[in-house]
């Protein structure tokens, strides 16, 4: 177990391959790593296996996953009885963006932070090869970073929280790349918006073809298993 005297990192893991690696890049930032996911009722609930697959592997010292159901609000396909778009990746919002959901997530992991005494929150957010929801752009890491010093005790005590991105900048195939990079087994995390009943990636969705292309581009072999390759 790493010594007590390093600092603690709250890392957000869903489950998926950027939260994977966001969250082994905070160990390798010499980090104790205390990690959260969140069980919000979403349609590829298998992700949270991974989460407690993935947090394992990386040695948390404790995995939270905190039931916040937002099929109470609904207003996307991940929480609403709404078709995942299977079509291609496109230009607009797409209906599987959650309203807020990043603003909401790291508000949580900002509250769990200030109690445990950790300054860095770790989120695998990326503004290149992505579905394009707004609450994965750099602008939107620094506001929440500035909310934070705002919101908190620690941060008017001249404390502030970093709002650490470390994937904010990198295409798909170089997360691929970092995860290999890290040692990571990819084939532990989970993409795919809608599961088919076999436990299988569709192949279809958004984020399917995304990690797909990614492992493709990055000349990676690709551990997924799919129900119709992208």
């Amino acid at each position: 177990m790493p010594p007590m005297t390093q600092s603690i990192a709250i890392a957000l893991v869903s489950g998926g391959l950027d939260s994977m690696v966001s969250a082994a890049r905070a160990r390798e930032d010499g980090h104790r790593l205390l990690a959260l996911s969140i069980d919000y009722n979403q349609r590829h609930k298998v992700e949270l296996e991974a989460a407690a697959k993935i947090t394992a592997l990386l040695g948390a010292e404790r995995h939270v996953v905190l039931p916040l159901d937002l099929r109470a609000f609904g207003g996307s396909a991940l929480t609403a009885d709404i078709e995942v778009p299977k079509t291609g990746v496109g230009s607009d919002i797409p209906v599987t963006y959650v309203p807020a959901r990043n603003t909401i997530f790291l508000s949580l992991a900002l509250g769990w932070a200030e109690a445990a005494g950790a300054r860095d929150l770790y989120i695998g957010v990326n503004a290149l090869d992505y579905s394009g929801y707004p609450d994965c752009r750099p602008e939107f890491i620094a506001g929440f970073e500035k909310l934070a010093e705002l919101a908190t005790k620690a941060g008017v005590e001249g404390e502030p929280f970093r709002i650490q991105a470390p994937l904010q900048n990198m295409t798909k195939a170089d997360i691929v790349r970092e995860a290999a990079r890290l040692g990571l087994d990819a084939g532990l995390s989970w993409s795919c918006y809608d599961p088919t009943p076999e436990g299988l990636h569709c192949g279809l969705c958004d984020s399917c073809r995304l990690r797909s292309r990614g492992f493709e581009e990055a000349g990676l072999p690709d551990p997924t298993r799919y129900a119709t390759h992208p």
